[in-house]
Formats: C-alpha cells, sequence, structure tokens
C-alpha cells in the first residue's frame, strides 16, 4: 500500500511534536532557563519539519524493505 503525502504530514507533525519536548526538557536542564529552552525548542522545529518530511520521502521512494503484495491489498 503507497502512503499519501499527507500521512507523512500528520507523522511529521506528531514526531516533531515529540521532538520539541525532548528539545526544551534538555535545553531546560542543560541551561537552568526556561526562555533560553523555550527559544532552542522554537528554532529546531521548523528545521526539523522541514528536514524529517524530506526524509520520509526519500524513504518511501526507496524500495529497501518492501515487498509487493499480490492479490487484494485489504483482507477482512
Amino acid at each position: 500500500m503507497k502512503e499519501k503525502r499527507y500521512r507523512s504530514i500528520i507523522k511529521t507533525i506528531s514526531w516533531r511534536v515529540t521532538g520539541t519536548i525532548d528539545t526544551f526538557i534538555v535545553s531546560y536542564v542543560v541551561t537552568g532557563k526556561v526562555g533560553i529552552a523555550a527559544s532552542i525548542s522554537a528554532v529546531e522545529v521548523f528545521t526539523k519539519l522541514l528536514l524529517y518530511y524530506l526524509h520520509e520521502r526519500v524513504w518511501n521512494k526507496l524500495k529497501i524493505g518492501k515487498e509487493k503484495v499480490s492479490g487484494p491489498e485489504y483482507h477482512i
């Protein structure tokens, strides 16, 4: 089954929320400052959204680890 682009976008956003929370926590632990941690998290959220989306689309085009399914795609 081929993944649609909007699925990659939804996965990108959900992963980025998780990653940004992690970045905020790590930044806060390292700096001890909420403002700096928030700034770091705000910057990285945009760069990593784009990088993850591009990464996901490249992997979707690769055939590594994919098999063709014969017959109906949906099993009940």
